[in-house]
């Protein structure tokens, strides 16, 4: 069953026209990797996905809802959830506090919740990080982080922005940053990873290649 439909979508920032048409499907249980160069427009997609930035043409559909328009709470609780590239953690929070602040009860009661303990089950090495403030994290410990406070609040889906972006390569290959398998719903996940962690990662992959018109 389809989750999320964008269809034609084009987005500016000002006079700059960033999207063009970029059409893409995500199915339920799929992980989708979006693939481009630098400014090719993955941030956007997503940010437009979220409506942190509005589209200015096209359509975008989740579970037959449409986003176009709606603030990025609303979008957050019909059931998406949003891992930016720059983390935004609570330095001064600890690593279970981070966790415990973004709890919240899925849509789907009958689909096993999110818990601190099942977060660590996902990332150990949180687990002695427990009572340690955020901002004393490194890279890949606060990305971790980022993702296991996204999934607290059991969303159907996730969009991780960049996930192993400044994460040492070590990290990133035990996971820190990377797609956690056990995910609910279906990502699409704009990554610099290798092709090959990219293509062993994700059901399809989707390329954007900027335009320009004269």
């Amino acid at each position: 069953m389809m989750q999320l439909d964008l269809k034609d979508v084009s987005t500016h920032y000002g006079t700059s026209h960033i999207l063009f048409d970029v059409s893409l499907k995500v199915n339920e249980g799929e992980v989708v990797c979006l693939l481009g160069r630098n400014g090719a427009g993955k941030t956007t997609t997503i940010r437009t996905i979220m409506g942190l930035v509005q589209a200015s043409s096209g359509n975008i559909t989740f579970n037959g809802t449409v986003l176009n328009g709606l603030a990025p709470h609303d979008i957050a609780r019909l059931g998406i959830g949003y891992v930016p590239d720059d983390r935004l953690i609570f330095p001064d929070l600890t690593v279970r506090e981070n966790l415990e602040i973004a709890a919240k009860q899925g849509l789907d009661v009958k689909v096993r919740q999110w818990t601190v303990e099942r977060i660590y089950e996902l990332f150990p090495i949180l687990v002695p990080l427990d009572g340690n403030l955020g901002g004393y994290l490194s890279g890949g410990e606060q990305q971790m982080l980022t993702i296991g406070r996204t999934l607290m609040g059991n969303p159907s889906l996730v969009l991780l922005d960049e996930p192993v972006e400044g994460v040492a390569p070590g990290a990133a290959a035990s996971g820190g940053g990377a797609v956690p398998g056990p995910v609910p719903g279906a990502g699409a996940v704009p990554s610099p990873q290798p092709a090959a962690a990219r293509a062993a990662a994700s059901s399809r992959m989707h390329g954007l290649f900027p335009l320009r018109r004269v």
